[in-house]
């Protein structure tokens, strides 16, 4: 199977955003939007959206064990395991085991994220 398809839309549009889910442990302020997955790997993309304000220091430092790739798209996000301010068109691709976060931001940011959980090295 391949991930899921749709026909094009606009996901940041103000009428979509009652299609995003809240982020438990966000405070309101973290929510996602699964673009597309594939049910019998796991590999997705979706959105992730930062409010103005949030700080995820209670998640600590990320890691996976599968490579994803990540680029914003909207406003601007600070990842204090690189010590650096990431901008619209900021992109990584990131292997398996890199650490990231936490995150802040203070303007609000949307990142588009490709995770391939296929890939997992735990396998």
């Amino acid at each position: 199977m391949s991930k899921s398809t749709t026909t094009y839309w606009n996901a940041l549009e103000q009428s979509n955003n009652g299609t995003w889910d809240v982020i438990e442990g966000g405070d309101g302020l973290l929510e996602q939007l699964t673009l597309a997955i594939d049910e019998n790997t796991g590999d997705y993309t979706r959105l992730t959206r930062f409010k103005p304000g949030v700080d995820t220091a209670s998640f600590g430092v990320k890691s996976h064990a599968y490579p994803e790739e990540i680029m914003i798209i909207k406003g601007r996000l600070y990842d204090a395991a690189f010590d650096r301010w990431l901008e619209v068109g900021d992109y990584a691709s990131r292997p398996p085991g890199e650490l990231h976060g936490p995150f802040t931001t203070d303007i609000g940011c949307v990142v588009l994220e490709m995770s391939y959980p296929s890939q997992s090295t735990n396998q």
